[in-house]
């Protein structure tokens, strides 16, 4: 018997092959258009970086600045008394007083429009208008050399707090030999830098060899450290070589002359400005720490020692060298923070020549990560809030404490960048981790 064949069912039969028509083609894989500059920044800027965190620190910190000078003023607080009756009064008021000291402090610190405008325009004085300017590289001056030598000390792992007391014993070395030895202008001049340079590194050479030779932590030994440099410079000053004969008080003689750093204006035809030398013969430390940090062997140990001194050490090199070598370092570099404000700015030597210049080199080291060029970007925004907090001080009313109050807050916002990260929402970095692209050894 013979089967017939059945008829395929439509599930059976093979599947027809039509040509696909231009619009079933499958689409070809063309490469995206790189983004644009413009749109990489942008997408970048927000990542948490360096720049970002440190800039958006500084708005926190002028923000709460803002708050407390609305607080602080007695008028504008009175004004939140009927705030949701006329709101308006208590805005307009808390933005008048805000408004003034910022921009107080701009003209303090950077330049005065109309007196920038006058001097074009040839009504005003060109000296004038460079003032502010001039103030603030003053300022910035010691703040650049302090703030090296704690950065060059916490490259090497030690935390120096002496900074304050090696940059008096620079200032006393420099004053001592502007005004006991009788030298050449020029050969005068650089033995006294050099003299304050020594002398602060002989400061610092006692922590450092405590440190290397008996494990004395250098945080203890810097702190007693700093209480002897005042003493000392309080025992000189009533010595009859050292104090001014014409003066009953605790001051010294004035540094002469031809030991005093030189104004720059002067040199151009300007007159009135106190911007000296010491701010080019900082710019210079800053290159040479960098230099020192990246290409030179001592560098290399000093960093090495500084991440981990154990493997330094297995390593074949000597941590007890490098520990009184980085400290005799950071005690020149205060030294000759010192040195400049005896022989560019005061010209005298009184109880209180250096002020804080010390602690605040500690507060520059730290915004500036512990690294030279941001060390001197740190002190020229510490030298502009101190010189346009005088002219807040004196023309919106502001007293000279917030301005240290808002230095205080840029530096803890910077030591903070979590907190940053959290306020502002930023993205992570994408390269290693938060601990590493906001600063090496943090």
């Amino acid at each position: 018997m013979t089967t017939e064949p059945q008829a395929e069912t439509p599930a059976e039969r093979p599947a027809e092959t039509s040509p696909a028509t231009p619009s079933e083609t499958p689409a070809e894989n063309t490469a995206e258009p790189p983004p644009s500059f413009i749109a990489t920044f942008l997408h970048q800027l927000w990542r948490m970086n360096t720049v970002t965190v440190t800039a958006l620190a500084i708005v926190l910190a002028l923000a709460v600045g803002a708050i407390l000078m609305i607080i602080s003023d007695p008028a504008v607080r009175a004004t939140y008394g009927y705030f949701f009756a006329r709101p308006t009064d208590a805005l307009g008021a808390s933005w008048t007083k805000v408004s003034d000291a910022y921009a107080s402090l701009f003209r303090g610190a950077i330049a005065d429009p109309s007196a920038v405008a006058a001097a074009v325009t040839g009504s005003g004085d060109w000296a004038v208008a460079l003032r502010p300017l001039s103030e603030t590289l003053t300022s910035a001056a010691p703040l650049i050399f302090t703030g090296l030598a704690f950065a060059v000390a916490f490259r090497g792992g030690l935390f120096n707090i002496g900074v304050q007391g090696q940059a008096i014993l620079g200032a006393v070395g420099a004053g001592l030999a502007g005004f006991l030895l009788p030298l050449p202008v020029m050969l005068h001049l650089v033995v006294a830098v050099v003299a304050g340079g020594l002398l602060g590194a002989a400061w610092g050479f006692v922590p450092g060899f405590l440190k290397a030779r008996t494990g004395a932590h250098e945080v203890i030994t810097t702190i007693m450290l700093n209480w002897i440099a005042v003493f000392l410079l309080s025992w000189l000053l009533i010595q009859h070589w050292v104090q001014d004969p014409d003066r009953t008080d605790a001051i010294s003689q004035r540094v002469a002359g031809s030991a005093q750093l030189p104004r720059l204006p002067e040199w151009t035809g300007l007159s009135g400005l106190r911007v000296h030398l010491g701010v080019v013969l900082a710019v210079l430390a800053v290159a040479g720490v960098a230099w020192l940090l990246k290409r030179a062997t001592f560098g290399f140990e000093l960093r090495a020692v500084g991440l981990n001194r154990d493997a330094s050490r297995a390593a074949g090199i000597s941590v007890t060298t490098t520990y009184v070598l980085v400290m005799v370092v950071a005690g020149g570099l205060a030294g000759l923070g010192g040195m400049t404000m005896v022989l560019g700015t005061a010209t005298v030597l009184t109880p209180l020549v250096i002020g804080s210049v010390g602690f605040d080199g500690i507060l520059v080291g730290l915004l500036g990560r512990a690294k030279p060029w941001g060390v001197l970007a740190a002190a020229l925004l510490f030298g502009a809030l101190q010189a346009g907090g005088r002219s807040m001080q004196t023309s919106a009313g502001i007293s000279l404490e917030l301005v240290q109050v808002i230095q205080a807050l840029i530096v803890i916002f910077v030591a903070a960048p979590a907190l940053v990260k959290a306020i502002f929402r930023l993205r992570a970095a994408r390269v290693r981790s938060v601990a590493a692209a906001t600063g090496k050894g943090w």
